[in-house]
């Protein structure tokens, strides 16, 4: 049997990742076997070059070796293709045709995309794995095949039985032995030698020199996700090879062909949308201003009867003085709580707060009067909220209270108190 080196060098398989030589050495050992086998790994890895080692490894190498690409055949003609049919078996079978499990008899089937396939076609597919028979579409005729099969995908496997996709018994036939090809991310030693290779066959393709990149643009190409993997990184090399005059290539040259190259490779956390879609977010923020406006007024009161308790201000401003400038800010600037709320309110209702002034004593008998009046003026802005959310949500109270983040019956009582 040929050594690992051996199987590279013959099927042009390029690289000395570990997971790869891990894969290529369980398709040499079980290639002797007639034991099916499943080729996963993502779009573009190169699936296709295992089935080829397990045929040219096996004892019917010397029969025929069909690939067929499931996904590419029409759900309709599917089981033809496969199968064959009886001539009249349905419109435009106008004469009687093998399918490739018959041409294939003796030899390997490699089933690519296998994880697309109808699920009446799988059915057919299991009887053929458990006791190598099949009828053409059309016929009652049971007939009889001996192949070996090796069937690929790049999907999750699992997730497809538990949507009802795939059929749980036939991945257990399909998979007895499952070989995994690792994505391009995962070979970051391979990836160079790779671009190196598909540069010096598209050189001497397309008869120009081969291409080379500077120290910065190895960097990206070793750092860069690559979707697509080898298909992708050929598709790149060939490109570059064909539309740059330079044969030096720079960084920011070979940024231009990978998309989203800035692209983080550090994993997102993405929020789940709000339900109530962005109006719920500012409804939180007016929230916790009218919160904050209101512990700030808690504090005015415990100062206004600190000041009227005490008749020196120098002792009250001393004692209290971390308290004032929570209110009034430091050197008088307008409170955060009160800045947010007046950056909520409509451009004609803005206003600006004189700064804070020492209160005299000639003032303390007012406490009493403005109080009432401030209370009074919640009240005017209660009902005017109230009244605006039932405008905008046309009179419905449900969604108005939910606006207003109040219970329904809230709402309603003060409906009945104000008078609305």
């Amino acid at each position: 049997m040929e050594n690992l080196q051996a199987i590279k060098q013959r099927f042009g398989i390029i690289g000395n990742n570990e997971k790869l030589n891990r894969a290529l050495e369980k398709a040499i050992q079980v290639a002797p076997t007639d034991i099916s086998v499943l080729v996963t790994g993502e779009s573009g890895v190169g699936k296709e070059a295992v089935p080829k080692i397990i045929h040219s490894l096996s004892h019917r190498k010397h029969a025929k070796y069909i690939a067929v690409n499931c996904g590419a055949i029409p759900e309709g003609t599917i089981d033809s293709e496969l199968f064959g049919h009886e001539k009249g078996a349905f419109t435009g079978a106008t004469q009687t045709r093998s399918g490739y499990f018959e041409v294939a008899d003796g030899g390997t089937i490699f089933l690519d995309e296998v994880g697309e396939l109808p699920l009446t076609t799988q059915v057919r597919l299991l009887r053929v794995l458990e006791n190598g028979e099949f009828l053409k579409v059309g016929s009652s005729h049971v007939q009889k095949t001996n192949v070996r099969i090796v069937a690929a995908t790049n999907m999750n496997m699992i997730e497809a039985i538990k949507k009802g996709k795939f059929r749980e018994d036939l991945y257990y036939r399909l998979s007895t032995v499952e070989i995994n090809i690792p994505p391009l991310r995962e070979r970051q030693e391979d990836i160079y030698l790779l671009f190196r290779k598909f540069a010096s066959d598209f050189g001497q393709k397309y008869k120009m020199p081969t291409i080379r990149l500077d120290d910065d643009a190895v960097q990206l190409l070793l750092k860069y996700r690559w979707p697509g993997n080898i298909r992708q990184l050929r598709n790149v090399a060939e490109q570059i090879s064909v539309l740059e005059k330079s044969r030096s290539i720079s960084m920011n040259t070979l940024n231009s062909y990978l998309p989203n190259a800035n692209d983080s490779n550090l994993p997102v956390v993405i929020p789940p949308k709000s339900k109530e879609g962005d109006f719920s977010n500012e409804r939180e923020i007016l929230y916790k201003v009218l919160f904050d406006m209101k512990a700030d007024l808690n504090d005015l009161k415990e100062l206004t009867m600190e000041l009227l308790k005490s008749s020196d201000l120098s002792k009250v401003h001393e004692e209290h003085g971390p308290l004032i400038e929570k209110i009034y800010g430091e050197n008088g600037e307008t409170p955060e709580a009160e800045r947010t709320a007046v950056e909520l309110l409509p451009p004609h209702e803005k206003e600006t707060s004189p700064p804070y002034e020492p209160a005299s004593e000639d003032k303390y008998h007012f406490a009493e009067e403005i109080e009432e009046e401030e209370t009074l003026s919640l009240q005017e802005k209660e009902i005017e909220l109230i009244k605006k959310s039932l405008e905008r949500n046309r009179g419905k109270r449900k969604a108005a209270a939910a606006e207003l983040g109040i219970s329904e019956r809230t709402l309603y009582r003060k409906i009945k108190q104000y008078d609305l």
